[in-house]
C-alpha cells in the first residue's frame, strides 16, 4: 500500500503533499518505544465511561438522525457486525472472540443479532442509506454459507444500500470453502481481508495457527473467479520464532499472490489482558526490539519496493486500489475498522464488543456473550460503555483525523472548517512540535503543517500533541503506559 510520488491537488488541505517512500530506521529507533492510541477514534477508546447516564445511545441515534433530515436520502451509513466465533484460540489474538466447535452458536448469535438490529433500526431514520458494510471477528467464516445468506436477509431487511455500497469481509482461509465464496457474493460482498499472520510453519505452530501457504492461494483463486476486485492480506510482525530472514520469505509468498492490499500489524504483547499471550514470555520465543524494527523496515522496503502506497501506520495498497485513491484525492478516513474509503458515514456496530461512532458520540456493546445476550433478550440495547464529544473534543478528533488521513493541516482551511483561529487556538500544541521539526518528522510553517516523508511511519508522534487525554506529550524518553501500543 505505498505510492512514491503522491501530489496534492489545488483544494487547501485536500491531500498528502508528494511522499516519497523514504525510511529512516534511526529515526524510528529513537520513538520507537513511545506509547500512542492507535486514533481509530478520538477520544480513544480507554477513555469510554461506564456510567451509561453520560449518555443514551437512543438519544444519540436520534441526534445523528438530525443532520441528515433534509439530506436527500440521508447521511450514508456504515455497518459493522462482530462475529465473534472461532474453533481455536491463536495464543497472539487480541480480538475479543469465543472459541468453539458449536455451528449452533451462530444461530443462536443470529438470533441475537435479529433483535438487536430491530431495536436499533428503530429509531434510525430509514432514508439513509448504508454506503458500507464490514464483516469481522473472529471468524465471520466460522458461520456456514446458509447461517451467512440468513445475516443478509436480516440485514437486507433493515436497511436499504446505497448503488455504490461497499461490501468487505474477513476470511480465515483454514475454514473456507467455495460455498462460502457464493454465499458472500450474494451478500455484495467484493473485498476479502485474509488473515495470514505469517508463512513460516515453526512461526504458525507457535502461536497456534497452522496454516499452510496452500491455503491461501486457494482462497485468493475462489476470491478471485468469483468477481472479489479488493483482496487484503493481514500479516504480524514480531510474533515469537519470527526473524527478519523469516519475514523476508514470507513477504516473498504472499506478494507472490498479488494482493491489492496490505495490513503489516506490530504484535501487541499485552499479557495483561490476553492471558494466553503469557506463553510466549514462558517460552522466551519473542524476537527483539531490535529484530522486530528489522522486520518494520524490511516490509517498508519490500512493499514500496514492489510499488504499494504507503497509506499510514500499517496499511499499504496498489496505486489503482481505492484506498490509495482516497489518500490522493483527501477522503481518506479512519474508523474502528482502520482506513476507509467511505467519509462522512455514521459507524453502527451490532454484535458483542462492537463500537459505534457517531459525530456526537461513541458506545460499546459489551463483550460478554451471555451478558449481550440477557440484555437484549429484555429488549435494550446492550451498550456496556459510551463516551460523549464536547465540542472541543471533536475540534480535535478533526484535527487528529486529518493527520492521520491527510497527513497535512492548511491553518486557514482548518480554521474555517472549526471556527476558530486554528494557529491561535493551538498554539501551544503547534509550538510542543519543536523537537519533531528537529528530527525531520514534522514541516511547520506560518501557515501549514504537514509529515514529511520519513515522518510518515511516525504519524501518531504529531497526532499526539493534540490529544489532551495524554498525560503529557510524547518523546523520545517517555515511558510507555501499557493501556496504548507503542507507535512501532
Amino acid at each position: 500500500m505505498d505510492q512514491s510520488h503522491i501530489t496534492s491537488t489545488n483544494a487547501p488541505d485536500a491531500a498528502p503533499r508528494a511522499c516519497a517512500s523514504a525510511f529512516d530506521l534511526d529515526l524510528v529507533r529513537k520513538y520507537s518505544h513511545v506509547a500512542a492510541p492507535r486514533y481509530t477514534s478520538y477520544p480513544p477508546a480507554t477513555k469510554f465511561s461506564e456510567d451509561l447516564a453520560l449518555l443514551r445511545a437512543g438519544d444519540a441515534i436520534a441526534e445523528d438522525n438530525n443532520p441528515a433530515a433534509d439530506a436527500e436520502g440521508g447521511q450514508p451509513l456504515s455497518l459493522y457486525f462482530h462475529l465473534p466465533f472461532c474453533e481455536s484460540r491463536c495464543w497472539y489474538c487480541g480480538c475479543t472472540a469465543v472459541i468453539t466447535r458449536d455451528q449452533g452458536a451462530a444461530d443462536a448469535y443470529l438470533d441475537d443479532l435479529a433483535r438487536e438490529l430491530e431495536l436499533v433500526t428503530s429509531k434510525i431514520d430509514r432514508r439513509r442509506k448504508v454506503a458500507q458494510l464490514h464483516l469481522g471477528g473472529g471468524s465471520p467464516t466460522f458461520f456456514t454459507p446458509d447461517q451467512l445468506r440468513r445475516l443478509n436477509g436480516l440485514v437486507r431487511a433493515h436497511f436499504a444500500y446505497a448503488p455504490d455500497a461497499e461490501v468487505s469481509v474477513e476470511i480465515d482461509p483454514r475454514k473456507f470453502s467455495q460455498e462460502h465464496v457464493h454465499a458472500l457474493r450474494e451478500m455484495g460482498a467484493t473485498r476479502a481481508s485474509l488473515g495470514i499472520q505469517d508463512t513460516n510453519r515453526r512461526v504458525q505452530l507457535a502461536i497456534h495457527r497452522y496454516q499452510p501457504n496452500t491455503l491461501n492461494r486457494q482462497a485468493v483463486a475462489w476470491l478471485r473467479e468469483q468477481g472479489f476486485t479488493s483482496i487484503n492480506f493481514d500479516l504480524i510482525y514480531g510474533l515469537p520464532l519470527q526473524t527478519a530472514a523469516s519475514f523476508e520469505r514470507t513477504l516473498d509468498d504472499v506478494l507472490a499472490l498479488s494482493p491489492d492490499r496490505f495490513s503489516i500489524f506490530s504484535y501487541a504483547h499485552i499479557p495483561w489482558i490476553k492471558p494466553a499471550q503469557r506463553i510466549f514470555e514462558d517460552r522466551g520465543q519473542l524476537p527483539g526490539a531490535e529484530e522486530k524494527l528489522a522486520m518494520f523496515a524490511l516490509a517498508h522496503k519490500q512493499l514500496t519496493g514492489a510499488g504499494f502506497v504507503d497509506i499510514g501506520l500499517d496499511h499499504f495498497a496498489k496505486p489503482d486500489d481505492e484506498l490509495a485513491a482516497a489518500l490522493r484525492n483527501g477522503t481518506l478516513q479512519r474508523n474502528f475498522q482502520g482506513y476507509s474509503t467511505k467519509a462522512g458515514t455514521s459507524l453502527y456496530a451490532f454484535g458483542m464488543s462492537a463500537i459505534s461512532q457517531t459525530r456526537t458520540a461513541y458506545w460499546q456493546n459489551t463483550k460478554d456473550l451471555a451478558a449481550y445476550r440477557s440484555i437484549l433478550a429484555g429488549g435494550r440495547l446492550p451498550v456496556a460503555r459510551a463516551l460523549c464529544l464536547s465540542a472541543e473534543d471533536q475540534r480535535r478528533r478533526t484535527i487528529i483525523m486529518r493527520i492521520m488521513c491527510n497527513r497535512q493541516i492548511d491553518f486557514a482551511s482548518m480554521s474555517a472548517e472549526l471556527g476558530v483561529d486554528f494557529a491561535q487556538t493551538y498554539a501551544c500544541e503547534l509550538a510542543s512540535m519543536s523537537d519533531l521539526v528537529a528530527d525531520g518528522i514534522v514541516r511547520l510553517t506560518s501557515d501549514k503543517l504537514e509529515i514529511t516523508p520519513v515522518g510518515v511511519p511516525l504519524l501518531r508522534l504529531a497526532a499526539m500533541r493534540f490529544d489532551t487525554t495524554l498525560a503529557k506529550p510524547a518523546g523520545p524518553d517517555d515511558s510507555a503506559p501499557p493501556m496504548h501500543a507503542r507507535v512501532i
